[in-house]
């Protein structure tokens, strides 16, 4: 089962869409995603892309939003990279049809909102859903292109490399993928491989990532032989719906930039008393506050309330908030919504050049699988698929330069030696353990004591799993709890390296922010390549 492109994109959120068609005009481009084209994290975003579109806004100041979001770690060339190329990102998304809500006495001609840490209204969005429009428009575009191939349902196993396979030198050919559906495994040969695989929110209990961010890029790059970089920067969205029936439904940042406040049980707020910005101070800021105020005061959540709007002002600019609470009992014209902080984007990952390359050649990294630079300790909101768009072009005009030639053959996947798997229960039980104890010992606040704690279950975990993937035939349950053990083991490293806090990363043990911001970089000690 070999399959040749010159073109492997694994993910099919905005910055693998958008990469496809960046290429799909010039080259054969297989698109492989884990379940439906549109199941990735951009599908759920509802807030906004942040650019410069405004004549009242500048350049400068969104790089200056960015910086001190970022806490003094955001790469400088990185950060004026992807402002300066904003803009043009978006016309391309409004040259294919994107539908951004309009505002027709505006003089860009669309309505742009403000969202926390942002100094201007330059969010350009679709309503309350603008991934979900972007996804739609793209996915179209997507389909109907006849050099695109989209393999729904496949799940990559592990990238090819060329010195495991009788090409030294040659970085990655490719990856194994097993097909879901038909259970087997398939290989794709590549000239270039492109890891758009979306986050790791899913090694944490509460997410309000889709299940596919199990970290797969990630874990895949690290076996490969790539640098991972700031994985103990994990940002928490302060606000996600807290209701039994409601899973992972985020309530949008752009809640809190249009006036929606903060309030305890009781009715009054608590902001004021944690940051001067208050409820538009950075989203790590206020996930540490209402994870403050919820233990101190031993209470489930705490509530976000906008009902002092219009009730048709909050229909029209909020619907799918509107109408998914009011699905669940709540009204939010007239009363306040429970919000809990849950794991929401990796800020770290595979670290990568300005071009989207990685350590490996041929390799290359992009959206929130990949660690740019942009977002340093804390990501600025709505600067995720301005990332996802601006690295997307940058890779595509990489690859595009390049001398193209034919896709290398490669072995097939070989299960000569495994037996299928006899106790699938296995698996199960140690996600539930991975998930519960990353939330409870790396989490939004931590200590060194619940960092090594966590660590000692990470080797514990990961010598059970190395075992049950090197004898049973590999399922995708198993895949993705391989490859979410790998990413927990890289935030509790990097959180260890780092002795002080800054942005996301808050130690009770080291409290106060070092003078000057590093990176935390890993380096793996030899490439794993491939396990069987």
């Amino acid at each position: 089962m070999l399959k040749q492109y010159d073109v492997l994109i694994l993910g099919s959120g905005t910055a693998g869409q958008s990469m496809a068609l960046r290429l799909a005009d010039h080259l054969r481009v297989a698109l492989v995603t884990k379940r439906e084209l549109a199941d990735s994290a951009s599908n759920w975003a509802q807030g906004g892309i942040a650019a410069v579109l405004d004549t009242t806004d500048s350049i400068e100041a969104h790089i200056q939003d960015t910086f001190v979001a970022g806490a003094g770690l955001c790469n400088p060339k990185s950060t004026r990279f992807v402002v300066e190329n904003g803009k043009r990102a978006i016309e391309w998304l409004i040259d294919r049809g994107v539908p951004f809500t309009r505002e027709a006495d505006s003089e860009l001609g669309y309505h742009l909102t403000r969202e926390g840490g942002h100094s201007h209204r330059r969010i350009i969005h679709a309503a309350d859903a603008t991934g979900a429009a972007v996804q739609a428009t793209l996915g179209d575009h997507v389909r109907n292109h006849p050099n695109i191939d989209i393999y729904d349902h496949h799940i990559a196993v592990d990238l090819v490399v060329g010195d495991k396979v009788g090409h030294p030198g040659a970085g990655c050919l490719g990856a194994y993928v097993l097909d879901i559906v038909n259970d087997r495994v398939v290989t794709f040969s590549a000239q270039h491989t492109v890891l758009a695989t979306g986050g790791t929110g899913k090694v944490y209990l509460y997410t309000t990532n889709p299940d596919v961010a199990t970290g797969d890029g990630v874990a895949m790059a690290w076996r490969a032989g790539c640098r991972v970089g700031n994985m103990e920067f994990i940002q928490f969205h302060p606000t996600c719906l807290y209701h039994p029936q409601a899973k992972s439904f985020l309530i949008s940042e752009a809640v809190r930039g249009e006036g929606g406040l903060l309030k305890l049980p009781d009715g009054t707020r608590f902001m004021p008393e944690h940051d001067a910005r208050e409820e538009l101070a950075p989203r790590d800021i206020v996930a540490r506050a209402i994870d403050f105020e919820m233990k101190k005061r031993g209470i489930d959540c705490v509530y976000l309330d906008i009902s002092h709007k219009p009730a048709d002002w909050l229909r029209g600019h909020f619907p799918n908030i509107y109408a998914r609470c009011l699905e669940l009992g709540i009204d939010i014209t007239r009363e306040p919504i429970p919000v809990v902080p849950a794991a929401h984007y990796s800020c770290g990952g595979i670290v990568t050049d300005l071009s989207a390359r990685t350590d490996v050649p041929g390799l290359y990294a992009v959206g929130e699988s990949a660690c740019t630079g942009l977002h340093g300790a804390n990501r600025l909101a709505s600067n995720s698929l301005l990332e996802c768009l601006v690295f997307g072009e940058a890779a595509a005009k990489d690859i595009l330069s390049k001398q193209h030639l034919p896709a290398p053959k490669l072995p097939d996947w070989d299960e000569s030696r495994v037996t299928d798997a006899d106790e699938e229960i296995v698996i199960a039980h140690n996600w539930a353990e991975l998930r519960r104890f990353m939330w409870d010992y790396v989490g939004i606040v931590r200590t060194t004591k619940r960092l090594r704690r966590a660590q000692h279950r990470i080797r514990l975990l990961e010598r059970e799993i190395n075992e049950f993937y090197s004898n049973f035939r590999i399922s995708n349950d198993l895949i993705e709890l391989r490859n979410l053990v790998v990413t927990a083991d890289l935030i509790v490293r990097c959180a260890l390296r780092r002795k002080e806090s800054r942005g996301l990363h808050h130690s009770r043990d080291y409290p106060e922010m070092l003078p000057r911001a590093r990176d935390t970089v890993l380096r793996p000690a030899t490439p794993k390549g491939l396990a069987r």
